[in-house]
């Protein structure tokens, strides 16, 4: 068995225009990340760029397990709370709330999120290092 290991290329320039935007492009995407000192409310800023990473993440990882356990769903949310500290700066914790629109069992549903807790990249990255903690739940009709 051989230890495959992807590599990831992403290149950042902070724009000439002025916005205090910088422009991440990575394969054949691109995005405009909030760098200005003052922010800019139009684009995410690091921190949040790095909590939608980790949503993506949860949502990318049940989509890939759902055909391996037969996961019958309709939807995904994911919710995230990141606290930031000042000294040193980091994320302190991020809590998180999955919301699955779906008929399967509790039995089900608590499978599902010990494999998003064990299998995702940007989960397992960020737990290594960050007080990372959330629930899985079914959506309720509100």
């Amino acid at each position: 068995m051989t230890n495959t290991k992807m590599i990831f290329h992403v290149q950042t320039a902070l724009q000439a225009d002025g916005t205090g935007t910088s422009l991440a492009l990575c394969k054949q995407a691109a995005l405009s990340i909030d760098t200005d000192m003052a922010g800019n409310a139009e684009y995410f800023n690091p921190a949040e760029l790095l909590m939608a990473a980790l949503s993506g993440c949860i949502i990318k990882g049940i989509r890939r397990v759902q055909p391996i356990l037969n996961f019958q769903l309709r939807g995904i949310e994911v919710r995230l709370e990141g606290v930031r500290q000042d000294v040193p700066p980091k994320m302190e914790s991020i809590s998180y709330e999955i919301i699955v629109d779906t008929d399967e069992s509790e039995a089900r549903l608590k499978l599902l999120h010990d494999n998003v807790q064990k299998f995702g990249t940007v989960f397992n990255t960020l737990a290594a290092g960050t007080e990372l903690q959330g629930v899985l739940r079914r959506k309720t009709i509100e």
